[in-house]
C-alpha cells in the first residue's frame, strides 16, 4: 500500500531525519512535513522565500549546460545541411550531373531523401530512447546515444561519390539526436532545482539556436575552400561535440528522481542536496524526497502497469494527447517555413547571398532565444506562449499577404517595399518563436508528466514533433509551388489554434515542484486559474489542509480512490500544542479495500 499525499501539511519544528522521509505505508505512519521557521507556514508554500535562482549553485548550471550540448548537436546538424547543398564540391559527388553542361542538380527526390531521413532516424530514436533512459539511466543513456551518434558522422564524413551512404549516416545519426532530444530535457527537469528548471530545461532549446548559427558561420568560412573541405570541415566538427557530451556528462550526477526510483535512496539525496547545495538532511531536501517517495507509494499500490497506462490512467490521455499537441504545435508555428523562404525574401533587399541570409536569420533566433530564458522566469509559461502565439499570428497574416499580393514573385528585387515588409515581419516572427514556442514548449513537456510515465510519454511527445517536423520539410516545396506565400495562412490558423489550447488546456508550472504539478493535474486544477493555485485551496471549513495521503493508484491505474474517513481525521488542529494529525492505519485501509465500503470514491 502506498499514498499520494502531496498535500499533506503537519508541524514539526526539527529537520526530517532520513528514516522519517522514507517512511512506507507498511509502517501505519506518514511523515510530517516541515514547517518554514521564518513564518511558520508549510515549507512549500514558503518555498520563494526560502530559495531563489541565485541560490542555486554553480553544479545546477553546469550539469544543464552540458547536457544542451545534446541540443547543441541537434541545431548543428540541422544547420549544416542547408549548406552543403549549396556547395559545389558537395553537389558534384552527390548530385545528378549533366555530362554536356557539367552542372551538378539535386532532384526533389534525392534531397528530400538526404534531409529528410534525418527526421525519420530522429522520429524513432525519440521512440526507442525511454526504455533505455528507464532501465540504465538518464545519464549513462545520453553518453550512450551521443557515442552512437558518432557512427553516422562517421559515415557522411567517409562517403566518397555515393549519396546514399551519406543519407543513411544522416538517418543514423538522427536516431542519436532523436533519442538526445528526450532523454535530455527529462534529464534536467527531473535535476535541477525547481528555482531554475524552467531556464535550465529551455537552454536546449538556446544550444539549438547556437548549434544552427555556429553550422551557419563554419559554412560561410569554408564554402569558398576547394575540394570536400569545404563541407567535410563542418561535417567533421559534428563528432567533437558528441565526443564532449558523452565524456563530459558522466562526471555530473545521476537525477535524483531516477535514483530514488531504483531503490538508491541515499545516492538520490546526496545528488539532490548537491543540486540544491544544501545539506543533505536540510528540509526543503526532506521535502523534495518525501514529495517523491509518496508519489512512488502512490504509484506501486495497483501493482504492475503497463505502458497503455499513458492513456488510461488519472488523467493521463489528457497529459498525454497535451503534450503530443504542444510538440506538434512548435512546429505548425511555422519556423521552418521562415527559413525555408529566407533567401527569397532577403534576396529583395539586395542580400542574395544565401550564407549571409541564414547567418542574419540564424542571430535573430539566438538573441530572441536568450531574452526567452528571461521571459519564461519572470513570465510564467502560460502568458508567455499565449503572447507567442497572438504575436506569431500576426506576422504570418502580414507575411503572406504582403508576399501573395506585393510582392514581384519573378524579380523580388523590383518591389523593395514589400520586401523590406517581408524581412522585417520575418524577423518579428523569429523573435517571438526564439522567446516563446522555441524553448516554453521543452520546458512545459518536461514537467507535464508522472514520473512513473515520464520517459514513455516524452518519448511519444518528441516524436509527434519529429513527425511534422519531417512532413512540413517535405511537404512545404509542393505547396508553396501552388499558393506560394499564402502558405503562410496555414500556419495563422495553426497559431491562432494554439493559443485557445494554451489558454483552456495547459496548467501554469512555474515555481513548483514536478510532484506538485501531478497533483494539480489530477485534482483537475483550472488550467484558467491554475496560476493562483496553492494548497490552501483545498483547505476544508477552515481547519487546515485536506489531507491526501490516502488517495492511491488502484490497479489498472486508471483512477484514484480514498478513504475518506481516514482524510477527515488526518485534519491538523490549529492548536500549535496539539498533538499531530491521527492517521489511519495499514490494517485499516486494507480492511476498508477488501470490504468494498461505501466511505471510498473515486476521484
Amino acid at each position: 500500500m502506498g499514498f499520494l499525499g502531496f498535500l499533506n501539511r503537519s508541524q514539526a519544528s526539527e529537520p526530517v531525519e532520513k528514516e522519517s522521509t522514507a517512511t512506507t505505508p507498511s509502517e501505519g505512519r506518514t511523515p510530517q512535513r516541515p514547517l518554514s521557521p521564518a513564518v511558520g507556514v508549510p515549507l512549500e508554500q514558503d518555498f520563494e522565500t526560502q530559495l531563489s535562482a541565485k541560490d542555486a549553485p554553480l553544479l545546477a548550471f553546469i550539469l544543464g549546460g552540458v547536457a544542451s550540448v545534446g541540443g547543441f548537436m541537434f541545431g548543428y546538424q540541422t544547420g549544416q545541411i542547408s549548406g552543403f547543398l549549396e556547395m559545389s564540391d558537395f553537389k558534384t559527388r552527390f548530385a545528378a550531373c549533366n555530362s554536356q553542361t557539367g552542372q551538378c542538380t539535386f532532384s526533389a527526390a534525392r534531397q528530400g531523401t538526404i534531409v529528410g531521413l534525418f527526421s525519420i532516424g530522429t522520429l524513432i530514436g525519440s521512440l526507442i530512447a525511454a526504455p533505455i533512459a528507464d532501465r540504465i539511466g538518464r545519464r549513462l543513456t545520453i553518453s550512450f546515444w551521443a557515442f552512437f551518434f558518432m557512427i553516422g558522422t562517421v559515415l557522411e564524413i567517409s562517403s566518397s561519390h555515393v549519396w546514399v551512404q551519406f543519407a543513411m549516416g544522416r538517418f543514423v545519426g538522427g536516431l542519436g539526436i532523436g533519442a538526445l532530444s528526450v532523454v535530455v530535457p527529462m534529464y534536467q527537469s527531473e535535476s535541477t532545482p525547481r528555482m531554475i528548471r524552467g531556464v535550465i530545461v529551455s537552454s536546449y532549446q538556446l544550444m539549438v539556436t547556437l548549434g544552427i548559427w555556429l553550422a551557419y558561420m563554419i559554412n560561410w568560412g569554408t564554402e569558398s575552400l576547394q575540394g570536400s573541405q569545404s563541407w567535410r570541415i563542418t561535417n567533421g566538427m559534428s563528432f567533437l561535440w558528441a565526443l564532449v557530451l558523452g565524456i563530459a556528462i558522466l562526471g555530473l550526477p545521476e537525477s535524483p528522481r531516477y535514483a530514488y526510483r531504483v531503490g538508491r535512496e541515499e545516492e538520490a539525496r546526496k545528488n539532490m542536496a548537491r543540486l540544491y547545495k544544501l545539506s543533505p538532511n536540510h528540509p526543503i531536501i526532506n521535502l523534495e524526497i518525501q514529495e517523491i517517495q509518496e508519489k512512488l507509494d502512490a504509484e506501486r499500490v495497483g501493482g504492475d502497469h503497463p505502458w497503455y497506462e499513458i492513456f488510461t490512467g488519472p488523467r493521463m490521455l489528457y497529459r498525454t494527447i497535451l503534450g503530443m499537441v504542444l510538440q506538434a504545435g512548435q512546429q505548425l508555428t511555422g519556423a521552418n517555413y521562415f527559413f525555408y523562404y529566407g533567401t527569397t525574401v532577403f534576396s529583395a533587399t539586395g542580400l542574395s547571398n544565401s550564407y549571409v541570409t541564414q547567418i542574419i536569420l540564424g542571430s535573430v533566433n539566438v538573441g530572441g532565444t536568450i531574452a526567452g530564458l528571461w521571459l519564461i522566469e519572470n513570465c510564467g509559461r502560460r502568458k508567455a506562449l499565449m503572447g507567442g502565439a497572438a504575436w506569431m499570428f500576426m506576422c504570418f497574416m502580414v507575411f503572406a499577404f504582403v508576399g501573395h499580393f506585393s510582392l514581384d514573385h519573378q524579380n523580388p528585387e523590383a518591389t523593395p517595399q514589400a520586401g523590406a515588409a517581408l524581412v522585417v515581419f520575418s524577423c518579428l516572427f523569429i523573435i517571438a518563436f526564439a522567446m516563446t514556442w522555441g524553448p516554453i514548449v521543452w520546458a512545459i513537456v518536461g514537467e507535464l508528466y508522472p514520473a512513473r510515465y515520464r520517459a514513455t510519454c516524452m518519448g511519444l511527445a518528441t516524436s509527434s514533433n519529429w513527425l511534422f517536423n519531417f512532413l512540413i520539410g517535405f511537404f512545404t516545396t509542393f505547396i508553396t509551388g501552388d499558393i506560394d506565400y499564402l502558405y503562410g495562412l496555414v500556419f495563422a490558423g495553426c497559431c491562432f489554434a494554439l493559443f485557445f489550447i494554451v489558454y483552456f488546456f495547459v496548467i501554469e508550472t512555474k515555481g513548483r515542484s514536478l510532484e506538485e504539478i501531478d497533483t494539480m493535474y489530477v485534482l483537475h486544477v483550472n488550467p484558467i486559474n491554475s496560476a493562483k493555485w496553492d494548497s490552501s485551496q483545498l483547505m476544508r471549513d477552515g481547519d487546515g489542509l485536506v489531507n491526501t495521503d490516502d488517495l492511491y493508484l488502484e490497479a489498472g491505474g486508471n483512477r484514484f480512490a480514498k478513504d475518506e474517513h481516514s482524510a477527515h481525521e488526518m485534519i491538523p488542529s490549529h492548536d500549535e500544542n496539539a498533538p499531530g494529525p491521527s492517521h489511519t492505519s495499514h490494517a485499516d485501509i486494507e480492511k476498508a479495500e477488501s470490504s468494498g465500503a461505501e466511505s471510498r470514491d473515486a476521484l
